[in-house]
């Protein structure tokens, strides 16, 4: 008898609308977070005809819930409206992909993140299930004040982390992080690949003047106060330009853009909500790019610009040490620091390799082997067999 497939149950934001080929109702949709990580494990899985996917996902803007099929994968999009998700502590979301699930029979569902509630929502499931941390809110509160919502996210973290059977985490860091506050919690390091336009960007770097890119949202945790600050302080001495690529919302980052200086201002270019193979042609010609977070686990800005080449000025942080190795293809300092940072961009500038755009050639074959789509299927799958023995 042949082997049924391995069936799982996505709960997820999945970013649908960023999908090449949707159906017509889903095409007005405001394009979410791409996560681009879940994109790249979804091409990998579709190779594997022994496992079968369906990626459940909650949408406010539709008229009706709905499934398509694309690919091997099936999408089940369900509407339910925010306010009453949270306030009903997504027993809604709980009651809707049980619906779902009940048709499905999944062998093993994963949770994806912490931000909408889904590893609560596998566990009253019933099933099987991994929890994905995207993000550690009990350590990001150690370090950076949390919004309100991202207080109430943060204590249902430290419950479903006590109960969840198996989680996966992409750093050395965040692993160690979890194994300290949760003992008996069965972690396996699984790092988010980055898109495959990334590892064939063929670099082209413009070094004079010197060109920087930041890639990220805006915001304390990101340090973006620290990176014009700096940049501020080197303008007067330093001729660059500065690429800045965000996905935050227009009217943040048109207000965001009113407190620049003038000056910098002007040798600054912003650009939003780029597909991945448009933001990788963005790191063919700059310099360098900088991060001076004061927070992140596993950030894919960093990843996208290891495995393109791109050398990388960033803080001394939660796992970004795992892909930025100093004085190779990129170059630390402490996190918050300000005045560390300005002497490190001097560094970097004067660095025979960085100032040219360049990495060392072991390093990045390193990098992109670590990183790779391949790896991170693999550690995926060690992880739903975990979860399911």
């Amino acid at each position: 008898m042949p082997q049924k497939p391995l069936t799982v149950a996505w709960i997820s934001d999945f970013p649908v609308e960023w999908l090449p080929e949707i159906p017509e109702p889903l095409r007005s949709l405001p394009r979410r977070h791409p996560a681009t990580w879940q994109m790249v494990l979804l091409s990998e899985f579709e190779k594997d005809p022994d496992l079968r996917v369906h990626i459940i996902l909650l949408r406010q803007h539709i008229a009706r819930g709905f499934s398509f099929e694309q690919g091997r994968t099936v999408f089940h999009v369900l509407k339910a409206p925010p306010w009453l998700r949270l306030a009903s502590l997504f027993w809604l979301d709980t009651a809707l992909i049980r619906g779902v699930c009940k048709n499905l029979k999944p062998d093993l569902v994963h949770a994806w993140g912490m931000e909408k509630g889904a590893p609560m929502i596998a566990h009253r499931s019933g099933y099987p299930y991994v929890m994905t941390v995207q993000g550690l809110y009990g350590w990001y509160k150690e370090r950076v004040p949390l919004t309100g919502y991202d207080r109430f996210i943060e204590r249902l973290e430290r419950l479903c982390l006590r109960r969840a059977p198996v989680v996966t985490t992409e750093s050395s860091f965040a692993v160690q992080y979890l194994k300290n506050r949760y003992p008996k919690l069965r972690v396996q390091q699984a790092e988010h690949a980055p898109n495959r336009s990334f590892f064939a960007v063929r670099r082209r770097p413009q070094p004079s003047p010197v060109h920087f890119i930041y890639i990220g949202t805006i915001g304390f945790r990101k340090g973006t106060d620290l990176l014009f600050k700096a940049l501020d302080e080197l303008a007067p001495t330093m001729p660059f330009k500065l690429t800045f690529i965000s996905s935050s919302t227009p009217h943040e980052l048109q207000s965001f853009q009113a407190s620049i200086s003038p000056a910098l201002r002007e040798r600054t270019q912003f650009k939003q909500s780029l597909l991945p193979d448009e933001l990788a042609r963005e790191l063919e010609t700059p310099t360098m790019l900088l991060l001076p977070t004061r927070a992140d686990t596993s950030p894919n800005a960093v990843k996208e610009a290891v495995v393109a080449g791109v050398p990388v000025i960033a803080s001394n942080i939660g796992g970004i040490p795992d892909y930025v190795v100093h004085g190779k293809n990129g170059l630390l300092f402490p996190p918050g620091d300000l005045q560390g940072f300005i002497q490190t961009l001097q560094s970097a500038c004067a660095h025979p390799l960085f100032s040219q755009g360049q990495v060392e050639s072991q390093t990045l074959a390193q990098m992109r082997e670590y990183l790779s789509p391949e790896r991170m299927a693999k550690n995926f799958l060690q992880a739903y067999e975990l979860a399911r023995h």
